[in-house]
């Protein structure tokens, strides 16, 4: 069950100016930079509590798919958030001058941040410690860098889903098959995602 709570005058007034901020990038360059500055406004502890989120979640699924699928989701969050910082300590930013790619889905992506970051799933977001619509924020951070800068899946390519199908790398593009199964959920990155939808049902490893 998706719910909204109402955030903290001071948390919505933030993720609207970062919503702003993000929309008004033009190019991958500007978009980056943008992310990555917002992102060095989140503290160790506020990464400790997403990662006791990410640890929540996975654990919460049952093997042998947790065991597979856990070292994806640590690298949509964490391996995103390395990669973010690394290229922005070392101006890798500075060549990405080419305008960002499929504006109008980015500009959706941009308008939905807020209220996605507000949506809540009441079984979901039980957690022993205090997870907010910032928290959630960074999550969506993460997968603009990942869709919009580096033009890759939001999901990381070899992520399994349950029925023993993958994100997957054809050469030409990458294609998953859960691309446009998400479509009631408003605030789900499958949304904007620039990977293809399969039409090809073949399970991992055939």
């Amino acid at each position: 069950m998706t719910i909204r709570k109402s955030p903290s005058p001071k948390d919505r007034e933030y993720i609207l100016s970062v919503a702003r901020s993000l929309a008004a990038a033009t190019t991958k360059k500007e978009l980056g930079e943008c992310i990555a500055r917002t992102a060095g406004d989140y503290t160790l502890a506020d990464l400790q509590v997403l990662g006791g989120k990410l640890y929540t979640e996975v654990e919460n699924l049952p093997e042998p798919y947790r065991a597979r699928v856990r070292p994806y989701f640590t690298e949509q969050i964490f391996g995103a958030h390395h990669r973010l910082l690394l290229m922005h300590r070392t101006g890798a930013f500075r060549k990405l001058t080419s305008p960002i790619r499929d504006r109008e889905t980015f500009d959706k992506f941009c308008a939905m941040i807020p209220e996605g970051c507000f949506s809540w799933d009441e079984h979901a977001e039980r957690t022993p410690f205090a997870y907010s619509p910032r928290h959630r924020l960074f999550y969506y951070l993460m997968a603009a860098f990942t869709m919009f800068v580096l033009e890759k899946p939001g999901h990381p390519v070899g992520m399994p889903f349950p029925g023993g199908f993958t994100v997957e790398d054809r050469g030409d593009a990458c294609y998953c098959l859960i691309r446009d199964r998400e479509k009631e959920v408003f605030f789900s990155i499958c949304n904007f995602c620039p990977a293809r939808q399969a039409k090809e049902e073949i399970p991992a490893g055939k």
